[in-house]
């Protein structure tokens, strides 16, 4: 038969080339700021959209959406088109994909400083950038199927497979994740509250994980290892195993994340049950990775590329062999909570999707410019500087995680606390955060070397165009198996039904976890003291979330003899049900809150936020080897904009309808008089605080109870406070 004659669009390939270096270098910058707030939490002093609570979501959604997310779309682009001989299916939907993409990324980067904030880890992107990104990723989906149903080969590669897997998982989870209540054109409430929230959260919180930073990337590995091996994948049936239990599989994770919480236990263990199942196929897929290079060990010695795939591929090994042993409870007992799981997400991070998406630029910058590398030299210099600062940035967080781990759980020969002061913990750990920034920074500076490598690749050679191929035209043959055809064979023929099953193997496991919590009311037990918050304590949650307070703060009491001793009564799943959205933190760079309330007054807080060092006092310096500077400090910044803001609750009625909407019990009184008994209990708080005559000296006649101050105030003086609770020691 003739072949037909087309060109691959090499052009789109091009834009999510560049955008990919571009946002790397951006993410990893805040990246940076954000380490450095560790060690000088007030070098951005008084500028609230440079605190670490906005920059830090800002950091990860750059690095996890712009970054990777990019890098995904060139590889994507790239061998799609060619695994099918076929230019995409419109020319027109790939270019909206791409500034449809870069516009909601731009819109992440003005909405998250300025704490327009949903608070979910990984969706802090509030209702109408959800929509947009909805809209844009149908709009890649329509593309992709589209260029499969139109293809010219007749079996679809591995790659795809993880392709289709990563388009039909996101959609599913970024959809149920970010179901909301808006209440305005920024601010929106989740529809669910409390124990459903979190585990609705790190459903998609752990996949996000799964489908956007590993499935992607696995289709990747299968493309451009091979490609640039010049070797064939190690094996098939490896590859069809590794596919199909890991998204299966995968998607029943989440709740390894609330070990321990106030989520019920049947769904811990299977979280636990599945993580350590996890296992298999990762390690499948890796040992897949590594052995297609079987052969080719010379060729690593020579090329910068393979060495980052190497790497990258290793890093995948160790990350999902570390993964499931954090699900293990008595494992987890140690690291949540603590920067040990910091440095296991940036071995992934920066190690697995870092290096890949480097080693796959490389790769294709002598494909698209025609031309070889600018420098060999400079290219395995970025991988030698990375690596090692891999290490730095890694090795350090682990042994922090160990440190803090030890020392919160450590007690006395009379029963006390051997640290019952936080901040002891805090101080222990600042060695470790400067050897983090410097590993940072020559991670960071590798990736610069990157850039300008390909900069000057791309001037030395060829402006890039679309390149011309020729395939035989498709067959139409009927739905049965080939004589000879195995099975799977017959499946990728069948672009709908693989889609489908796809479609159904990750559903499973979310609908098995979220349907009993969500539809049988008894596994989410009420508590009759617990009431909703009242319309300052409202105002002041929100205030909470617009300062990301929940990045450092955990809200989650587990039934640790250390921490009811620490914080007071373990937290319950009742205590929760009108949390919309749910506080429960993830790490612990301060102390847990859910028991703060009424355990400091109100002047201490007012205190704390003008200047958190002069509330938190060390007696004994760590190890006697800091200053006394550096024995008295925290991570914490100044909150000074809270006592120079106006309170805004322009919008309380709204919020209270919408909250109500969603199930919480305000009366039409309550919401009628909301503006009324938000001010009533703002003048309480100040009278309270004016009993402290250094207050009254600094702030005679100023309006406090108008300020910001005062309902972050009457929020924190709320929480824990509707059930009894045991007696704290110093936090």
């Amino acid at each position: 038969m003739e072949k037909e004659q087309f060109y691959y669009d090499n052009k789109i390939v091009k834009l999510f080339f560049w955008a990919t270096v571009i946002w790397g270098v951006v993410g990893m910058t805040v990246g940076l700021m954000v380490a450095f707030l560790f060690l000088f939490p007030n070098y951005m002093e008084g500028i609230s959209w440079l605190s670490f609570g906005r920059l830090r979501p800002l950091h990860t959604n750059a690095a996890i959406f712009a970054f990777v997310g990019n890098g995904f779309f060139v590889g994507m682009y790239y061998s799609m088109q060619r695994l099918l001989k076929a230019r995409m299916f419109s020319d027109t939907l790939s270019k909206i994909h791409f500034w449809g993409w870069q516009l909601i990324i731009v819109a992440a980067a003005i909405t998250l400083p300025l704490g327009l904030t949903s608070s979910k880890e990984y969706a802090e992107l509030e209702w109408p950038i959800d929509i947009a990104i909805t809209l844009i990723w149908v709009v890649m989906g329509i593309n992709m199927v589209g260029t499969m149903i139109k293809r010219r080969q007749r079996h679809m590669y591995v790659a795809i497979w993880f392709y289709i897997a990563t388009f039909v998982t996101i959609a599913v989870l970024h959809i149920f994740n970010n179901l909301e209540m808006p209440v305005s054109a920024f601010k929106s409430y989740s529809v669910y509250a409390g124990v459903q929230d979190a585990l609705m959260q790190w459903w998609y919180g752990h996949n996000a994980v799964a489908f956007f930073l590993t499935t992607p990337m696995l289709g990747l590995m299968y493309y451009f290892v091979p490609k640039a091996a010049n070797r064939p994948v190690y094996s098939y049936r490896l590859s069809i195993i590794h596919f199909w239990s890991l998204i299966f599989i995968y998607i029943w994770a989440g709740p390894h994340h609330l070990l321990y919480t106030a989520l019920p236990d049947w769904a811990q263990n299977l979280g636990t049950v599945f993580s350590v199942m996890l296992i298999f196929p990762s390690w499948g897929g890796m040992i897949n990775g590594l052995l297609t290079l079987r052969g080719a060990w010379d060729k690593v010695r020579e090329s910068a590329v393979l060495k980052f795939f190497v790497v990258a591929i290793t890093a995948y090994g160790m990350a999902t062999f570390e993964g499931p042993m954090l699900a293990f409870k008595n494992v987890n007992a140690i690291a949540h909570y603590t920067d040990w799981i910091v440095g296991h997400v940036h071995v992934g991070t920066l190690g697995w999707n870092g290096f890949l998406i480097a080693g796959m630029l490389y790769w294709l910058a002598e494909k698209l410019f025609k031309t070889s590398l600018y420098s060999q030299k400079l290219a395995n210099t970025h991988f030698w500087i990375g690596t090692v600062g891999i290490l730095f940035y890694t090795i350090p967080l682990y042994i922090a995680g160990f440190m803090q781990a030890l020392m919160w759980k450590e007690f006395n020969p009379d029963g006390t606390l051997a640290y019952g002061n936080f901040l002891e913990t805090v101080v222990a750990i600042l060695p470790m955060y400067w050897m983090r920034a410097l590993g940072g920074t020559l991670y960071f500076t590798g990736f610069c070397i990157l850039a300008y490598n390909l900069i000057m690749t791309a001037k030395k050679g060829s402006a890039v165009e679309d390149e011309l191929a020729e395939a035989v035209p498709l067959k139409k043959i009927g739905s049965g198996r080939i004589s000879g055809e195995h099975w799977h064979g017959w499946l990728e023929r069948r672009t709908v039904l693989f889609t489908i099953l796809t479609t159904i193997a990750i559903a499973i496991g979310g609908l098995v976890e979220f349907v009993p919590l969500a539809l049988i009311k008894s596994n989410v037990p009420t508590i009759a003291t617990v009431k909703p918050y009242t319309p300052l304590e409202l105002e002041g949650r929100d205030l909470y979330i617009r300062e990301g307070c929940n990045n450092c703060h955990s809200q989650m009491i587990r039934p640790f003899r250390s921490e009811v001793e620490r914080y007071g009564e373990y937290s319950k799943a009742g205590e929760f049900v009108y949390d919309h959205p749910f506080l429960w933190g993830s790490r612990r760079t301060g102390p847990d809150l859910h028991r703060i309330g009424k355990k400091y007054n109100s002047n201490w807080h007012f205190n704390h936020f003008l200047d958190p060092m002069n509330t938190s006092p060390m007696e004994d310096k760590i190890l006697g080897i800091f200053s006394e500077e550096w024995a008295t400090r925290n991570f914490m910044p100044k909150y000074t904009w809270f006592i120079k803001n106006d309170l805004d609750y322009s919008d309380l009625e709204a919020k209270m309808r919408g909250l109500v909407t969603l199930g919480v019990p305000y009366s039409e009184f309550e919401i009628e008089k909301a503006p009324h008994l938000l001010r009533q209990q703002a003048l309480e708080i100040e009278k309270e605080l004016r009993q402290d005559p250094e207050f009254v000296a600094n702030y005679g006649e100023s309006h406090i109870e108008k300020k910001e101050v005062v309902a972050i105030i009457a929020y924190l003086q709320r929480l824990g406070t509707d059930i009894k609770k045991t007696e704290t020691t110093e936090n």
